[in-house]
């Protein structure tokens, strides 16, 4: 039975494609728009025919490689004048690494090089462009996140995450405050919402040791 799901789910996503390819070139060959179904159609039989067979490894490799393929195209198509896709080509490379990486993939020093490394990337991206504007800011901001929130779940110090996100959230609006708008100081607003969260979490943890 499984069988034939996977076959039929290569012959309805090729029929599909086969035939929105047509549609799209009777109608309005000019903009080559079944593409972004027809991506959505490839993983169909695929994801059957991994899952059948527990090759969970080979299906993030396939996946991060026709994502990848897919980006490329369309960035072809739409704006070849700027290589956008390189902005999602490292960290969607990411998904295949932790996978074939299994268990060692919620270490510490796994977490660690990956965000580190995504951020050094983003930063050359930032350089070689040739953008005035350092917005690899943002997804650092984002990607410091991943090695901060494994080191404290393993050490389980809840409150010292708190803590350290909080300031993490205070140091990215204080940089993004400088960079952006530094004749108004608005900085202090979200810094203000994020010193609720130790403060939550020491109430929390003070009510429960005083009732124990």
């Amino acid at each position: 039975m499984k069988k034939y799901e996977f076959i039929f789910a290569l012959l309805g996503s090729s029929l599909t494609i086969v035939f929105l390819l047509v549609v799209n070139l009777i109608t309005s060959s000019e903009h080559l728009w079944f593409i972004y179904p027809a991506f959505g159609l490839l993983i169909w039989p695929v994801s059957i025919y991994c899952k059948e067979r527990g090759k969970h490894k080979q299906f993030s490799i396939f996946c991060s490689l026709l994502i990848i393929a897919f980006l490329i195209v369309l960035n072809y198509i739409e704006t070849p004048e700027y290589p956008w896709f390189l902005f999602g080509l490292y960290p969607i490379l990411w998904w295949p690494i932790l996978v074939l990486l299994e268990t060692r993939a919620k270490t510490i020093g796994v977490a660690l090089a990956g965000s580190l490394s995504i951020i050094l990337y983003y930063i050359c991206l930032n350089a070689f462009l040739g953008t005035q504007h350092p917005w690899f800011i943002y997804p650092a901001f984002a990607l410091l996140w991943w090695p901060l929130a494994v080191y404290h779940v393993r050490k389980r110090s809840y409150f010292a995450f708190s803590i350290n996100g909080s300031v993490l959230i205070s140091f990215f609006f204080i940089t993004v405050n400088y960079i952006t708008t530094p004749q108004t100081i608005w900085a202090i607003y979200p810094i203000f919402c994020a010193l609720w969260w130790p403060l939550s979490m020491y109430y929390y943890v003070y009510k429960r040791k005083a009732r124990a």
